[in-house]
């Protein structure tokens, strides 16, 4: 009979891209215990779950359901397990997505997944501060309207202002980050935000740790 492991961190991959430069990330900021994995039952053991992504909301969404990832991330949420969402897969942590139509995301974070406005080039790349409206793990030791690296189109509206707790700008001021709970989403890519991304993996990490003990 095979053995299921149980890794501190478990990177979903549902092929959406950008998974081994998170691993790599995590590595970079000194974090281990991290794997890469489709399989649900890892899911369901793991003590802290990313869930990362590049690409089209609707075909994310519809790869979560098809392989059922979508059950194993809404249970082990609502188990306290946290959760790390980066840039659509901070997306997908909302209610609904508006790109080429409508579509079901996790409602982690109620709100909706909008196009950025016109009048400013999209997609949005580049690097741009992040101020934090109020306090939270995942940016502790991080200074406030510290830069970090963003290629994104589409943002997500919270459906309560609470839930942001990072912010930037681009043509309209939006959530950079969120958080709910035990569920946290970066549009920003941390992987790729040299030291201060590195030390929000960290902080990540360091919930994940301090929840399972």
């Amino acid at each position: 009979m095979s053995v299921v492991s149980t890794p501190g961190i478990a990177i979903v991959d549902y092929k959406m891209g950008n998974l081994r430069s998170v691993e790599k990330g995590f590595a970079a900021a000194g974090v281990s215990d991290v794997v890469v994995t489709a399989d649900p039952l890892v899911l369901a053991r793991a003590r802290g779950i990313v869930l990362p992504g590049v690409g089209a909301f609707r075909d994310a969404a519809a790869n979560l359901e098809e392989s059922g990832l979508r059950d194993v991330l809404l249970t082990r949420a609502a188990e306290g397990v946290p959760l790390l969402g980066i840039c659509l897969g901070m997306q997908l942590l909302a209610t609904v997505g508006l790109e080429d139509g409508e579509w079901q995301g996790l409602g982690l974070v109620p709100g909706r997944c909008e196009r950025l406005p016109g009048g400013v080039k999209i997609p949005h790349i580049g690097w741009n501060t992040v101020a934090f409206p109020r306090p939270s793990r995942l940016f502790d030791g991080i200074e406030d309207g510290s830069a970090f690296y963003f290629v994104h189109s589409y943002h997500v509206a919270p459906a309560d202002p609470s839930a942001t707790i990072g912010v930037t700008e681009h043509g309209i001021p939006f959530a950079a980050a969120v958080s709910g709970g035990n569920v946290f989403g970066v549009q920003f890519h941390p992987e790729k935000s040299s030291e201060c991304g590195l030390a929000l993996l960290r902080n990540f990490a360091t919930i994940v740790e301090e929840v399972s003990a």
